[in-house]
């Protein structure tokens, strides 16, 4: 096999991986806005089962004693399914990034750091795991939940860099001379201004929380009203994440050439901020839908991964000499 096939087939299992992650970042975030978290109430199993209950004449007669959550709560089929999808995507993520490592072996004589990173995703996959057992056992502390999703963006930032090391070479063969130092250096403030307001709307959520046990507010159209001063600030502050990004998008436009691949990325990346944005305006305007939560959650690691793709691939034609033309250097083998 030669370093091209490892190449791609690594590419493409990482790619694969990578959706995936996103895929259970948007179903994860469908748990949340439905209240289905405790649909499952213990963990591995739901309900001591392999296959959850359909109807209440499944349970356990003393359930509401038995499971944590489940004091003064009637069984919901739709939730304890809707939870259940969601742990099958994440076993799916687990076999993914296994197959992931195993394409990663033979970078161990190539490339060290392909190898090394992709079980470093691995073990950080396992460990999300165990801690969403803890989600479970902690009866959806927001703390706990907050952990969960950070770990997902972890997981997300080291699949990025990992596919991007293993695929070095290609990017540095693009011309990206003609970029304007300074957009490196807005590009990394972007990150930042991106990680802000992530965190931002972390502390937003876990408010919803606490608004809604402890003051028992269930109608999402009255949220707004108790909300503490970082949803405004969150709110504000998504002008500033616009006119940066767009300055980036203007900025790969005006300086490469048509079809090249950062700069499309960068249409993406404008694209996915003015959709988050449409995407929290219908949030605070519309009464939070449900429906719109987990898009919003999911456009903004989006984002932040179109961000730091794009300045791990500069980084790569920043630091790389000139390099053969793959079409006609000779094959190794």
């Amino acid at each position: 096999m030669t370093d091209s096939d490892i190449s791609t087939r690594f590419r493409r299992i990482g790619l694969i991986t990578l959706a995936a992650v996103y895929f259970l970042i948007l179903v994860g975030g469908i748990v949340r806005a439905s209240g289905a978290g405790m649909g499952c109430p213990d963990w591995p199993t739901c309900f001591g089962r392999l296959v959850p209950p359909t109807e209440e004449s499944q349970l356990p007669p003393d359930y509401h004693q038995k499971y944590i959550g489940y004091g003064d709560t009637q069984f919901n089929p739709v939730k304890t399914w809707t939870e259940y999808l969601n742990r099958l995507v994440g076993v799916s993520i687990g076999i993914l990034v296994f197959m992931t490592l195993w394409r990663s072996l033979p970078y161990r004589k190539l490339d060290p750091p392909v190898f090394q990173l992709a079980l470093a995703v691995f073990l950080l996959v396992g460990f999300q795991g165990w801690l969403g057992s803890r989600v479970v056992a902690s009866d959806l502390r927001p703390v706990m939940i907050t952990a969960h999703m950070v770990t997902a963006f972890l997981i997300v930032m080291l699949l990025v860099y990992t596919v991007c090391r293993s695929q070095q070479q290609v990017l540095r063969r693009l011309d990206t001379t003609a970029l304007p130092s300074k957009v490196r250096t807005v590009l990394l403030v972007a990150l930042g201004l991106s990680l802000l307001q992530i965190a931002m709307g972390t502390q937003i959520r876990e408010a919803i929380d606490g608004i809604t046990n402890a003051n028992e507010v269930l109608e999402r159209n009255v949220w707004r009203e108790h909300f503490p001063i970082i949803f405004y600030v969150h709110r504000s502050f998504s002008s500033v994440i616009l006119f940066t990004n767009l300055w980036l998008v203007w900025n790969f436009t005006r300086h490469l050439n048509a079809g090249h691949l950062l700069r499309r990325f960068a249409y993406t990346l404008g694209g996915l901020v003015v959709v988050a944005i449409l995407t929290g305006v219908s949030l605070d305007r519309l009464g939070f839908p449900a429906l719109v939560q987990p898009v919003h959650l999911l456009l903004a690691n989006l984002i932040f991964g179109c961000q730091f793709f794009l300045f791990t691939a500069l980084r790569y034609g920043d630091s790389a000499a000139p390099l053969a033309d793959p079409a006609t250097a000779k094959a190794p083998g």
